[in-house]
């Protein structure tokens, strides 16, 4: 110990004053900031959950109820400013965490499952029902932005590709928010309504599960809809869409690549890979290659699940009602149009390969 006192006394007193002053700032930062934020982020993820239980609020994923919660609570009460950074971090660092989780949910074999046709299927719903989007947002005048979004979110994964996209084009709160809303109205009307027209429309399972995988708009919304049919039609409902979600990261990494187009400084704009892409694909390959037990993949689906949650929570607590009403009811027709032609073009080809 004696060696020790002539080092500590070379220290100077005001190099250590400054380091314990540094570090008590960081926790009052962190106790001020972040950690009242994840703690209101936290609660509305609980309410979330548990309005699953009540009648009728069962249809609708828990993602979806945190941000109606989520907007009323701030609508009503307000947010606290202390609790801003927390909900940052969840709408931020969270939900890029849990993009890339969802990578366990897939498998290429999964992908390989339901052949080159169910595959070609999925990606050329995709594809059409993107630019359809896109260019229909432009002929109407709806934002730039939020016509990604509602592409986004109608031709890949709902909500997760809505939330993906927008790292990207970094786009309001609001209109987040507008699409997610939108994107859940149409694919729950789609998730009641596509089972009652399958007889209709003469579609056996398989038919029937390619048709819901490559249209409906959540995986939630897809799964409801395909074992409302049958088992064999809500297994290949499940693969088709989880294959559409492995599209996300080629169509965010195209979407990265506009906005360093439109940019007009290259070197400031977005990289067109953001690292939870590649992330997301590794996780994918691994999860191919790698036997990972039943159990561990569910505590990661439903962790994944939660971090989504949590951060579509945010986003409502960061939502303006009056800014949503701004918008307009353009979006919201541009929606349902998407809705419209992901439904008949998907089905046209699902009828053609059959």
């Amino acid at each position: 110990m004696s060696s020790l006192t002539p080092i500590a006394n070379g220290i100077p007193n005001g190099l250590i004053s400054a380091d314990l002053a540094q570090g008590r700032k960081r926790l009052d930062s962190l106790g001020n900031g972040v950690i009242p934020g994840i703690v209101l982020v936290a609660m509305i993820t609980a309410v979330a959950f548990s309005a699953r239980n009540v009648s009728g609020f069962a249809l609708f994923s828990p993602m979806i109820l945190a941000v109606v919660a989520g907007m009323i609570y701030s609508n009503v009460l307000g947010t606290p400013v202390h609790a801003k950074a927390g909900i940052a971090f969840s709408q931020k660092r969270l939900l890029r965490f849990a993009i890339v989780l969802l990578g366990f949910q897939l498998t290429l074999g999964q992908v390989v499952s339901i052949g080159a046709g169910g595959v070609g299927i999925v990606a050329l719903t995709l594809g059409a029902t993107f630019v359809f989007t896109i260019t229909l947002g432009r002929l109407i005048g709806v934002d730039a932005k939020l016509t990604q979004l509602i592409a986004a979110g109608t031709s890949i994964c709902g909500a997760s590709a809505i939330v993906a996209t927008n790292i990207v084009t970094d786009a309001r709160d609001e209109d987040v928010t507008y699409a997610v809303a939108s994107i859940t109205l149409f694919g729950t009307i789609a998730m009641l309504g596509f089972p009652l027209l399958a007889p209709l429309l003469g579609l056996d399972q398989h038919a029937f599960g390619l048709w819901a995988g490559a249209s409906i708009h959540e995986v939630a919304q897809v799964i409801g809809a395909g074992f409302q049919n049958g088992t064999q039609s809500g297994e290949i409902a499940t693969v088709a869409k989880l294959t559409r979600v492995a599209m996300l990261a080629p169509m965010v990494i195209v979407l990265g690549l506009m906005a360093r187009r439109k940019s007009d400084d290259q070197s400031a704009a977005r990289p067109p890979m953001p690292w939870f892409v590649a992330a997301f694909v590794a996780i994918v390959a691994m999860n191919s290659l790698v036997a990972i037990p039943a159990e561990v993949k569910q505590a990661v689906v439903l962790a994944t699940t939660i971090m989504l949650t949590m951060g579509l929570a945010a986003m409502g607590l960061q939502a303006d009602i009056s800014q949503l009403r701004s918008r307009g009811l353009r979006p919201l027709a541009l929606a349902f149009c998407a809705f419209l032609f992901i439904g008949g073009f998907s089905l046209m080809l699902v009828k053609v390969s059959g």
